[in-house]
């Protein structure tokens, strides 16, 4: 029974946009249930620790900068962030109506997992359609008997590097931000009758991608609508933390006002 007057409860998102499109149709993955915790760090820029030379009496004294450690004094990008969290997967409820959910009847969970998953896959042209020709053109047959891979050709195109995908991380109106999935961990906890998982959790650790990170394989400065949308993100949230940021200085205020003798 849901009350007149409980809050709208926002449940977080992986949203994933695949093929680059002139719009791109993104694969939004809704968590079923929000994460109790979820823990979060931050690794400041660290400059290069200047070199100490020790002359013959043991007396050591730092040698002079180099331009590039004079350069590396400066911070050059934003600290590092990444989060961790665990998202837990149930397909209870959905097989209490079947005739309502007929995916979770047939796979429990798996499509889910599945969608978590793709995220780590590079986009690029679907393996449904030419699967068997992919599987005819790497093995071949010869008088020597069977050879994999077709040659130079096929080890180049195996070594092709590809566009990382471009996830966003939703977390509330507060938190939008472009991610990259680091680490994916599943523990698969009970199976339907076909050894689909009905209930599974998954541990996730992502990391925030500035706008340094948003560039192709070339080195060259992301494009696109996803990309663009990305960066829009990031700024965004960004400027949420700055906003925040300034509103504590009521809070100092108010400290050191406390901090006076009456």
């Amino acid at each position: 029974m849901s009350y007149p007057n409980s809050p709208l409860l926002l449940k977080g998102a992986l949203i994933y946009f695949g093929a680059p499109m002139l719009i791109p149709v993104p694969n939004i993955i809704i968590f079923q249930y929000n994460p109790e915790t979820m823990t979060r760090s931050l690794t400041p820029w660290q400059p290069p620790q200047r070199e100490v030379s020790v002359n013959d009496a043991g007396v050591g004294t730092r040698a002079e900068l180099t331009a590039q450690q004079r350069y590396a004094l400066t911070q050059p990008y934003d600290p590092a962030e990444t989060f961790s969290l665990v998202l837990e997967l149930d397909a209870t409820d959905a097989l209490e109506q079947p005739e309502l959910h007929p995916v979770a009847v047939a796979t429990g969970v798996a499509d889910r997992l599945a969608a978590i998953e793709m995220l780590l896959y590079p986009p690029g042209d679907s393996l449904l359609g030419g699967l068997l020709g992919s599987v005819s053109g790497s093995v071949s047959f010869s008088a020597g008997g069977l050879s994999v891979g077709g040659g130079a050709a096929a080890q180049s195109e195996q070594l092709r590097r590809k566009e990382a995908p471009i996830v966003l991380f939703f977390w509330g109106p507060g938190r939008i931000v472009p991610v990259r999935i680091t680490t994916l961990s599943i523990e698969e906890q009970q199976y339907s009758p076909l050894l689909y998982p009905t209930r599974a959790k998954a541990t996730i650790g992502i990391r925030v991608l500035d706008l340094d990170d948003l560039v192709q394989v070339t080195g060259d400065m992301a494009t696109g609508a996803a990309a663009d949308i990305a960066r829009a993100c990031y700024k965004f949230t960004r400027a949420q933390k700055e906003v925040l940021a300034t509103a504590n200085l009521a809070n100092s205020v108010e400290s050191i006002i406390g901090m006076l003798p009456i």
